[in-house]
């Protein structure tokens, strides 16, 4: 069995904890007792920390004396105090030497409030518990004689202990190299060594790989199978293609907003050139959809607009090519070509509707491929709803009508005969058999009705609701003249350009560079009949459920919308004539 094969079905096996994006390794570090966040510099060390009370005795030693004696302590010089605390407790060491620490700061503040995936501050910051804030400085030791820093090869962090040992689990720690974060929220349970890569700190590390970032690779790939498209997306920093191909980058600290054009341009021409692409075996070039200078965390990838300057080591690009197809694929598959000495992994994803397929690419197994094992895969399709056939079932004498034409003749005879008294006897005897006997010549014929007549409130919403279908299915189509076709089924006259214009505005995410929704489903949730003569007139709330697979994320979304519309016959079809959006809001 190869190590593709047994991957695939191992991946299948676990698809489901995959179904809502990437499997985030969440530890809640970022809630922790006490935060510690350390910010590696060219000149020094800096390390902020939020203390609280839970772990206030391992910090006992730069307290005030006077509280320092309130805790039970026999009175100490805070000197003395300070000086064991940094050789003792909080221990940085650069390259096994320690780090002589101080204190520049310390003073009660409100803890700040953080998202509980990312460990970023939130926006909206309310009433934290009070902790107590400190910062320290580590400066770095110094070599030549003039004073210059010898930068460190590896740091090497100690929390302070207790009587238990170390806080373990009481500690959450951030790590940034040169404004770079080497790592996500994790715990700082035990001693723990950073190797430091001063000419490119993205590529900073722990030796605990546990302490690793969950976007560890500076290279991702994804590829993404759909009815009539195939994606394929990369994430890259301009500095990782800056060893490749001259972008004009080379020691630049920051890339000005003014270069970023012409830059993004570069970058995605040069990446068509490192990878093949393959569509149900024949190889296809794809076109560039668009690129995206991203903020990327464990959350999402969000389109960095207006653009601004940003810092060179950490700039990342979102580049996006799409190939149309007729319908689904069978296969799909991208050959990548892009490795080095430090990136020899790059992470990488095939996706389709059942969710992603995790891979990761290397020298000797570059290729990620994508194949159709969906049983009953949902292709879009539009039913244009016709008017139905509705009859009505009527009597007509046909027979009564036939029997009279044929005594027509005996009448005639009968008025020839002699006596006026026979004449009119037998005319009359001859209409009383025709009227006795014609029930059981009446012909039944079915005649048709108007629909509109025919309608019911259970009739009505089948109806209201498949068009609502129909409108968000057409988007499912890629290219505007095939979208507009599909809404025509449903949609009559200039109500068509309106509601092509306002749902891809709605299904566009702007914070995704204008990746659009995919409708899952479309939810009735009330009508409101009102009268109207030639169709149907309704008040009807629905919600849209819909995702879009994006740069490895899957983001859900959830609108409702509240509208009058009107609905009548055209050319033998039921179409939305008029439609008032009233309420639109956004739900999940």
């Amino acid at each position: 069995m190869n190590k593709r094969f047994l991957f695939s079905v191992l991946c299948l096996c676990l698809a489901p904890l995959f179904a809502l994006g990437d499997a985030m390794v969440v530890t809640r570090a970022m809630t922790a007792s006490t935060i510690v966040e350390v910010y590696v510099e060219t000149q020094e060390v800096r390390v902020e920390l939020e203390i609280g009370m839970a772990d206030i005795e391992s910090f006992k030693n730069i307290l005030p004396d006077s509280i320092y004696q309130d805790m039970g302590n026999a009175p100490e010089p805070i000197k003395t105090r300070v000086d064991r605390f940094f050789k003792e407790d909080f221990v940085l060491r650069a390259d096994g030497q320690l780090l002589q620490g101080r204190i520049r700061q310390m003073e009660p503040r409100q803890r700040i409030l953080r998202d509980e995936i990312t460990g970023e501050s939130l926006p909206v910051q309310g009433d934290g518990e009070h902790v107590l804030f400190a910062e320290f400085i580590f400066s770095w030791n110094t070599g030549a004689e003039d004073g210059d820093v010898a930068l460190p090869q590896a740091l090497t962090l100690q929390p302070p202990s207790n009587e238990r040992g170390y806080a373990s689990g009481t500690l959450g720690m951030m790590v940034y190299h040169l404004g770079v974060p080497v790592m996500d929220f994790r715990y700082l349970s035990r001693p723990e060594t950073l190797q430091l890569d001063w000419a490119d700190p993205w590529y900073s590390q722990f030796d605990n790989k546990n302490l690793w970032r969950q976007y560890n690779e500076p290279i991702s790939v994804f590829l993404y199978a759909e009815p009539f498209e195939t994606r394929v997306e990369v994430i890259v920093r301009p500095k990782d293609i800056q060893q490749w191909h001259d972008l004009g980058i080379e020691g630049m600290d920051t890339i000005p907003v003014a270069m970023q054009s012409q830059l993004k341009e570069q970058i995605a021409q040069f990446i068509l050139t490192k990878m093949e692409v393959k569509v149900d075996g024949a190889v296809v070039v794809p076109e560039l959809q668009r690129i995206n200078f991203l903020k990327r965390t464990l959350k999402s990838s969000i389109v960095i607009d207006p653009p601004e300057e940003l810092a060179a080591n950490s700039a990342t690009l979102g580049v996006i090519y799409s190939v149309p197809t007729a319908t689904l694929p069978q296969a799909a598959q991208v050959t990548w070509n892009l490795f080095s000495p430090k990136m020899q992994v790059v992470r990488a994803a095939g996706t389709d509707e059942a969710g992603p397929l995790p891979y990761r690419l290397s020298p000797d197994d570059n290729v990620l491929v994508w194949q159709n094992f969906l049983k009953n895969p949902t292709i879009p399709t539009i039913e244009a709803l016709e008017l139905p056939m509705t009859l009505k079932r009527i009597g007509i004498p046909f027979g009564t009508v036939l029997l009279l034409l044929t005594l027509l003749p005996i009448f005639r005879q009968l008025r020839r005969a002699k006596g006026r008294a026979m004449a009119w006897g037998g005319s009359g005897a001859v209409l009383i058999v025709a009227i006795v006997i014609s029930p059981f010549l009446l012909v039944s014929v079915s005649v048709p009705v108007s629909a509109v007549s025919a309608l019911t409130d259970e009739t009505s919403t089948e109806v209201v609701a498949g068009l609502l279908k129909n409108v968000y299915t057409a988007f499912d189509f890629r290219d505007e003249e095939t979208i507009y076709d599909a809404l025509d089924q449903s949609l009559q006259g200039d109500l068509l350009t309106e509601v092509y214009l306002q749902t891809m505005q709605s299904l566009e995410l702007a914070s995704q560079g204008g990746a659009r929704v995919k409708v899952k489903a479309v939810n009735l949730e009330s009508i409101e009949f009102e009268e109207h003569d030639a169709g149907i007139q309704a008040v009807c709330t629905w919600d849209v459920l819909g995702s879009v697979g994006h740069w490895g994320h899957i983001h859900q979304r959830v609108n409702r919308y509240v509208a009058e519309m009107i609905v009548e016959p055209v050319d033998g079809i039921w179409k939305i004539t008029s439609l008032e959006i009233m309420e639109e809001q956004r739900i999940k």
